[in-house]
């Protein structure tokens, strides 16, 4: 088994990357080597595009084995196996001649992975920033396809950022790029946005339970709405109720998805602590996205896949989204006899979600009026991953001790520190406003935006601190899409990211002023004086 290199995420080893064997991710050095080998085919499919025709197969290809890199979406060497293969087939008929070529040109070669982790530290860092950041755009590229949605800008720069990682290029050009790879997935986001919104309508402001009922239940993890939309359809009548777990939370506040009666409620809490809450579970668990981690044998028979989530010997639901095993498994397990209760960290066992840009600016008016009033005095995004590593108990205390005239926006799932709390309320708004899944960023944007006109001053000018937790790819596209606005100012925890040098760490600094947390109580007294 060959040694591996991994520092995409925020729990690597070490705080500066997963070597030999096995990565923290629970990975093997086999599936981390595949993955490097499947980004190098994507760099090679890119490098064909560049001097051809792509066609919206090759972009889907393209958005599926970015998306299969992401951490904790697919442990099945197997299927990254397939995912090669379907790279180098759309790399084939784009270019047929190429391989019967005598005079190589090396345009359309697949890259070596080792000739990035083994660069120059500037160079691998804002080339890693790319990387990750486009990981983490074709996620949400993905989502929004397969209800429809596509954008050409989107697809397009797939392709030039992948065949830019493969070139040779001065740190200036590359840090262009990384302020474009944000740019685009603003765009990016929005694309999902309104996918969601057309199709299920715009949120709406909804308390969830998290305690579970007696007799059969589903709990449905990952992010895409449409697989949860499927689900829904194919339970109607069957005496299964579906349960929503992690970043799927914000799933209740559509109107078009909470209208299904056997939509019941949120189990349990963040993607982390899934081997401890799926322990013994009494039901089968849907994954559709990342956030799976290794899985434990006690649970081992009611963990089902789907889209490019994959794990060794787990049932895979494939494209034709037949259920029928997921719902069989439910039936056969039964669920809790009777009333099942289960709380959040803080003991909270109501959660309240839907509180995205819809619901926030019609009712800006008395957002205004309380901030001119003084009766807000400040608002906080605090939000992101959540996450395994110590420390972010950070993001709870934090909240704790914010000032009762202050709002906190929230969203993705490291709001599972906090979300259970009542904080009560400002003005008949509540002090903790959850605005959904990790791509809602978008949502926190357009927010941020409309309040900066309606004060006449720029987002920086705003009272609003954005304090954030990340982990995996998605959170950089977004902090990416921040910092490529303009903002400035943003608190990031709880540790760096270890594929960010030194010298780019002080550019980020000095041009964004971006400060690692320290403790809750001297962040709020350096931020509210």
């Amino acid at each position: 088994m060959p040694d591996m290199f991994c520092f995409q995420c925020e729990q690597t080893a070490g705080g500066t990357g997963c070597q030999g064997r096995a990565g923290v991710c629970g990975k093997k050095a086999n599936t981390a080597t595949l993955q490097d080998e499947l980004t190098g085919a994507l760099i090679g499919l890119a490098r064909t595009a560049m001097n051809s025709t792509p066609t919206a197969e090759t972009h889907k290809t393209v958005i599926e084995g970015l998306f299969t890199t992401i951490t904790n979406v697919s442990f099945d060497d197997e299927a990254i196996e397939c995912q090669i293969a379907k790279t180098e087939a759309a790399k084939q008929a784009m270019a047929p001649q190429c391989s019967s070529c005598a005079s190589k040109c090396v345009r359309n070669d697949n890259y070596d992975m080792q000739n990035l982790w083994t660069d120059n530290e500037d160079i691998r860092s804002l080339k890693s920033l790319i990387l990750f950041g486009i990981r983490g755009m074709a996620a949400y590229a993905y989502h929004a396809l397969v209800l429809g949605y596509t954008d050409d800008e989107v697809n397009l720069f797939f392709y030039k950022a992948l065949a830019a990682i493969g070139e040779e290029l001065d740190a200036d050009t590359l840090l262009a790029l990384v302020m474009e790879t944000g740019n685009v997935n603003l765009k990016c986001m929005e694309l999902l946005d309104r996918a969601n919104t057309e199709t299920y309508g715009t949120p709406e402001p909804t308390k969830v339970t998290m305690n579970i009922e007696a007799g059969p239940f589903i709990v449905v993890s990952g992010h895409d709405l449409y697989d949860l939309h499927l689900l829904l359809e194919q339970t109607k009548g069957k005496g299964i109720n579906i349960y929503t777990h992690g970043e799927m939370l914000p799933a209740h506040a559509y109107p078009a998805l909470k209208a299904y009666p056997h939509l019941k409620g949120n189990f349990g809490t963040a993607w982390q602590n899934q081997q401890k809450e799926f322990d013994g579970l009494p039901a089968p668990v849907l994954f559709t996205t990342n956030c799976l981690m290794p899985v434990k044998q006690s649970y081992s028979d009611r963990i089902f896949t789907t889209e490019v989530v994959a794990y060794p010997e787990m049932v895979h639901i494939d494209e034709d989204k037949d259920f029928t095993p997921v719902i069989n498994k439910a039936l056969e397990l039964g669920g809790y006899r009777e009333l099942h209760p289960m709380t959040g960290i803080n003991g909270g066992d109501t959660l309240t979600t839907g509180f995205a840009r819809g619901t926030v600016l019609s009712v800006a008016d008395k957002v205004i009026d309380a901030v001119k009033a003084g009766a807000i005095k400040h608002f906080f995004l605090v939000g992101g991953c959540d996450g395994a590593r110590p420390g972010r108990n950070y993001y709870t205390d934090f909240v704790k001790q914010t000032p009762k005239d202050t709002i906190i926006l929230t969203l993705a799932c490291g709001k599972y520190r906090f979300n259970d709390l009542d904080l009560g309320e400002i003005g008949g708004l509540p002090r903790i406003m959850d605005m959904g899944q990790c791509n809602d960023a978008y949502s926190a944007i357009q927010v941020a935006i409309a309040l900066a006109g309606a004060f006449e001053c720029g987002v920086n000018e705003l009272p609003l601190t954005l304090v954030l937790s990340w982990y995996e790819q998605k959170a950089v596209c977004i902090l990416l899409s921040l910092l490529a606005l303009g903002i400035k100012n943003i608190y990031l925890g709880p540790t760096l990211p270890a594929f960010v040098s030194p010298n780019i760490l002080n550019v980020l600094v000095e041009k964004f002023g971006i400060s690692p947390i320290s403790t809750p109580e001297a962040d709020l007294k350096k931020i509210l004086g």
